[in-house]
Formats: structure tokens, sequence, C-alpha cells
């Protein structure tokens, strides 16, 4: 295990009990003792998100996803990193994030839904009530919308 692994793990159960603003500080100091550890660069992006800083997150998502992450957390970042970009006002560039993910990761249908609001700030209306549709008829298990998804599928294919 790597020198660096309990005490980020330690961190990221403070931030789950709460202390956000704490264990921002406390993830920067573990950063500089071991700088360019993807794991802890994703950490304070996500932190800085939960904090409300998209600005200050996204180059630590940058920098978290070009380092290199496994793919549970590869998977999160990209979806963060996606996410600030619309946050930021620069959709494109969010489409494009989110679309990587969505290819590397299809069976994380979360992609789906963050994409579907991307295009939808990008003026593509048709294509992200189409993709957000077709997203919950896939995944429900409302009743409702089971009984009724072959004409929900039939209807989302008709929109314009």
């Amino acid at each position: 295990m790597s020198a660096w692994k309990p005490e980020l793990d330690a961190i990221v159960g403070a931030r789950h009990g709460g202390q956000v603003e704490h264990v921002l500080g406390l993830l920067k100091k573990l950063d500089a003792r071991f700088p360019n550890v993807a794991e802890i660069v994703y950490q304070i992006a996500w932190t800085l998100d939960m904090l409300g800083r998209p600005d200050e997150a996204f180059p630590f998502y940058e920098k978290a996803v070009t380092l290199g992450l496994p793919p549970n957390e590869l998977s999160g970042a990209l979806i963060g990193l996606g996410s600030t970009l619309r946050t930021l006002g620069q959709t494109a560039r969010a489409i494009e994030v989110l679309e990587s993910g969505r290819r590397q990761f299809p069976e994380n249908r979360e992609f789906e839904v963050f994409l579907a609001m991307s295009l939808h700030d990008a003026g593509r209306h048709t294509e992200a009530m189409q993709l957000l549709v077709t997203t919950l008829v896939d995944t429900s298990e409302d009743i409702g919308i089971t009984a009724y998804q072959r004409a929900i599928r039939h209807a989302v294919n008709q929109l314009t």
C-alpha cells in the first residue's frame, strides 16, 4: 500500500462527516508531501467542488485526469470535470469530456444525465431531451414508466 493511502482515506472519511473546509487544508498539506498523486489531486478537486468553488476545482480535476486515476475514480473525476466545465460556461468542452466519459464507461448512466444538461445548455434541446428520456426509460423501475415504456420510446423518437 502507498504511504499516502491510509492518510487520504482518513481525510476523506472526515469529509463525509461534514468537515469540508478543514479537510481541504489537510488534503493540500498531503498534496505538498506527496505531489502529483492523482488520487490526492482528485480529492482536492472534489472538495473544492463541494465547497462551491468550481473555478478552483477545475485545474485540479484536469490534473488528476492527466496524472491517471484508477477506473472508478476516473469515472468520478470525468463527471466532476464535465459538470464543473458546464458550471463555468464552457459547454462545448463539457460535452467533449462527458462524451469521452460515456464512451469509456458505458455502464455508468450518470454520464448521460450530465451530458443531457450540457446539450441543453448548448441549445441542442431535442438531443438533450431524447438522451434524458431514454436514460429514464432504461433505468427506471417506476411501474408507470415501465408500463408505458414502448409508447415513451416511440414518442422520444418523434421529438424534433
